[in-house]
């Protein structure tokens, strides 16, 4: 065997690298790009190697050359949904596709293109972008950085003008153009604010002075007298759950697990990474697979978020790491106290200020252009309301200022960088210290050494639990302890947000005050706070901001601590016992309560039960379907759609203090609450709802999950596995119903770029990947649904890190490319 490889190896290595020293004899990319945006003749070049499933593995001599290659190859697989992006954040989705058309949602929570663009145009014209570039470091982003995303903005513009688009999504569409780094900047920031300032956009645009007479104006006004809901402390309770609710991780389409696992659990004494985001399947938050090297410099695989030029989540020779959504919540507001005479004035200290006007104007296809004026405080922008249940009216005594520190943030994909560097997971926690640039998530590592790491070391507002107390507003007491939103009386001078001597930028915690967990046996995360990252080692002591503590967790929390400490207990853990915990599929729920509701419908008097509209309906069947169910979502499980649709009818419906015999309780978190309810009146209704509907759209009560959960691609439907949040599955599978089409005919988030890494003392990483949704968003690529195969099938890539990996591959594809000058 090694006969027969070493002259194949030989003359591949030797073709790559004459091809690396092509690329280096082009002229550094400072003296060869000045101007700075005379990209597309700066002559900047890479090497592209292509392995199985399209994953390319991008070699180059320096960080702007590393960045072109990494432009190019995002481009050849997703230009159409990155051209898309670049409309967003230029704030031109009108002028493309009319105002009232939605955004696909993923660089903002915007609901019309109209509120998108007034915000995004507003920040470009505002020089914001162009501000935080200008920042030195540690406060603003590296050279290394601005190198990447200069070549990154070169590549993506050489592919475009040396390449015709195929996608059918944007082929010959004018939208599609090239891009400058202040481009690439802006989509960063976008992600940086996604949990802030990008969840109030319509609030932020729709804010608006009130009329002469004092009652407020604008898209989202609501009566000052006469609706008692005008103020939103009027109910406290109402508005607690309100913003419980726009907080809550469970809610995104955003989640994630992650599990890091200590040497003294596993075979080979070193440590072990499963990491699972649950991300949107569509659009512009897809994952893409990729590999990076600069020889002696940085040689890191894993992820990007499209638009990015560094490895997200992913691992090296000597540590593996991925994020989950963290619960610290990345806002707080500020109430002001209007001037009487100017409403567009506050008071701080009975000193009057300003509001400082943003105007914006935007384009609108086969209309006139929509100009709207932004209101701009000390604090942030003013904003009407937080989603539809918290409302918050501006009036002529009052107004509420939204404070985003993310909005000062450009510094994320440093940290990415800088963790693609690390050695380990001390390593690891340097590089987030140092940065400090990770705006909305939690990170969990392992390492070759055996060490572990779970950290929420994240950029939040220092908001801390006596300042609350101390300064909360009417609505802020009540909006605080559920959600952790705070809203500061923002007349008051003594309740300004203050600074950690150890943060890189000022009214944010230092990366010493997050919640941390090193060394234990296994670190977890799935979205719930720090405080039971290991069940044995509970993280206490953290302010109310971060997180809550001694509180329900999902049920997806719950099953994974359950699963990840059994493993850890069992011990000799391998990378298989990794992969194999990915598509174990147990379904949580149906473990607490499929044979009670069993139980409960077999009691049913004649085997009938009354559905929401008042009709009998036999459900008899239905009750040994549950019995007989294997408790899991795989595809071929008989019984798991059922539970699915009656579950989550039942917990729609009623609530969990009347849904469990045994509450929750802080001493036992795991297995509490538990005993289902059985004559909860619920149950019947629910029962009877899903049989009913299960019939109407002709699917068998047992039919196997996967004929009807599934994607198509090209000709072929594909069954998936997998479950809802609902139901507290590790493999997340999220879809919108559609009887009509079979049931669950597309995913739209869930299971995304999943990784199971390992170390066994040779030189390379233990590794196997998926990214789900393969690489390519063209449906006439051949990445477009390979990997979505071996998905439906639970088959893994084993991913191909070390040279000798990468080019011994039967697929491999040499390629260079270059600008033309």
């Amino acid at each position: 065997m090694h006969l027969s490889t070493r002259p194949i190896l030989r003359r591949v290595a030797l073709t790559g690298a004459a091809l690396l020293a092509a690329t280096a004899a082009v002229p550094p990319a400072s003296a060869a790009a000045a101007p700075e945006d005379r990209s597309a003749g700066g002559g900047l070049s890479a090497v592209i190697r292509y392995t199985e499933n399209g994953i390319p593995h991008i070699l180059a001599p320096d960080y702007p050359r590393l960045g072109f290659g990494t432009g190019w190859a995002q481009a050849a697989d997703q230009v159409c949904v990155l051209a898309d992006g670049f409309v967003t954040v230029a704030g031109e989705r009108s002028r493309w596709f009319g105002p009232d058309a939605a955004p696909d949602f993923s660089l903002s929570s915007a609901t019309r293109n109209l509120s998108s663009d007034l915000y995004f145009k507003g920040v470009r014209e505002s020089g914001t972008v162009e501000k935080l570039l200008a920042t030195p470091a540690p406060a603003g982003p590296t050279e290394d950085l601005k190198d990447l995303m200069r070549g990154w903005a070169a590549g993506y513009n050489a592919w475009l003008a040396q390449n015709k688009v195929t996608d059918p999504a944007c082929k010959g569409a004018g939208w599609v153009r090239p891009v400058t780094t202040a481009d690439v900047a802006a989509r960063a920031f976008a992600v940086s604010v996604l949990g802030g300032q990008g969840r109030g956009i319509d609030g932020i645009t729709a804010a608006q002075p009130p009329d002469a007479a004092g009652s407020p104006t604008g898209p989202t006004a609501r009566p000052q007298a006469a609706d008692p809901a005008a103020d939103p402390a009027a109910d406290p309770a109402a508005a607690a759950e309100a913003a419980r609710k726009f907080f809550d991780t469970g809610r995104y389409d955003m989640g994630s697990n992650a599990v890091a696992f200590a040497g003294s659990t596993t075979a080979s004494g070193r440590g072990l990474l499963l990491g699972n985001p649950h991300y949107p399947w569509h659009g512009g938050r897809r994952f893409w697979q990729f590999q990076q090297t600069i020889p002696g410099e940085l040689n890191v695989s894993g992820a990007s978020l499209l638009g990015t030029a560094v490895v997200n989540i992913g691992f090296n020779e000597k540590v593996a790491w991925s994020h989950t959504v963290a619960t610290g919540t990345p806002v707080n507001l500020h109430q002001l106290a209007l001037d009487p005479a100017d409403p567009t004035a506050y008071l701080v200290d009975g000193t009057p200020e300003r509001m400082t006007r943003r105007t914006v104007t935007v384009p609108v296809a086969g209309g006139t252009p929509v100009t709207r004026t932004q209101w701009w405080t000390r604090y942030g922008p003013v904003v009407s309301d937080l989603g539809p249940g918290l409302p918050l009216p501006w009036t002529a005594q009052t107004a509420y200022a939204l404070n985003d520190p993310n909005a000062v943030n450009l510094r994320g994909s440093d940290t990415a960088l800088a963790m693609g560097r690390a050695r380990s997971v001390a390593g690891i926690q340097d590089a987030l210290k140092r940065t400090q640039g990770l705006p909305w998530v939690n990170t969990v590592a392992a390492d070759s050494a055996g060490g572990t790491l779970f950290t929420q070391t994240q950029v939040l507002p220092r908001i801390t639990d006596e300042l609350a107390a101390r300064c909360s507003t009417p609505l802020g007491r009540a909006t605080y302890p559920a959600s952790g939103l705070a809203v500061l009386d923002g007349s008051r001078g003594d309740c300004a947000i203050g600074s950690d001597p150890d943060a890189v930028q000022p009214g944010v915690f230092g990366p010493g005050k997050a919640p941390t967990l090193q060394g234990a046996p296994y670190a977890e995360n799935s979205n719930d706070s720090a405080w039971l990252a290991n069940a044995d080692r509970p993280l206490t002591g953290y302010e109310r901001v971060w997180g809550s503590v001694a509180t329900p967790r999902s049920l997806r929390t719950r099953g994974a601590v359950e699963d990840v400490a059994a493993m850890a207990a069992r011990g000799r853990l391998t990378v298989a016992d990794l992969q194999k915990q990915q598509f174990a599929n147990r379904v949580p729920a149906g473990d607490l309560a499929a044979a009670d509701a069993a139980k409960a419908c077999a009691a049913l008097p004649g085997g009938t039960a009354t559905a929401s509209d008042g009709g009998a309906v036999d459900v008899s069947a239905a009750c040994e379907v549950l019995a007989g169910w294997d408790r899991t979502a795989d595809s071929t499980s008989r019984g798991a759609l059922l539970f699915d649709r009656f579950w989550r009818r039942l917990t729609a419906s009623t609530p969990a203090k009347d849904l469990w015999l045994v509450p929750f309780s802080a001493a036992d978190p795991v297995r509490t609450p538990r005993t289902l309810n059985q004559t909860a009146p619920g149950i019947g209704r629910a029962l009877a709802d899903a049989v009913a509907e299960l019939k109407a759209a002709g699917i068998a009560l047992d039919a196997p999950l996967g004929e009807h959960q599934f994607v198509v691609r090209g000709s072929r439907k594909l069954p998936v596995g997998g479950g809802t949040e609902a139901l507290g599955v590790w493999n997340k599978t999220e879809a919108p119903w559609n009887a009509a089409a079979g049931g669950y005919p597309e995913i739209t988030h869930g299971s995304s770029h999943i990784q199971a890494v390992g170390w066994d003392g040779g030189r390379c990483p233990v590794a196997r990947t998926l990214l789900t949704y393969s690489q390519s968003s063209n449906p006439l690529s051949p990445y477009y649904a390979d990997q979505t195969r071996m998905y439906a099938e639970e088959r893994w890539v084993t991913a191909r890190f070390c040279e000798r990996d990468i080019l011994t591959s039967p697929k491999l594809k040499v390629v260079l490319v270059r600008e033309r000058r």
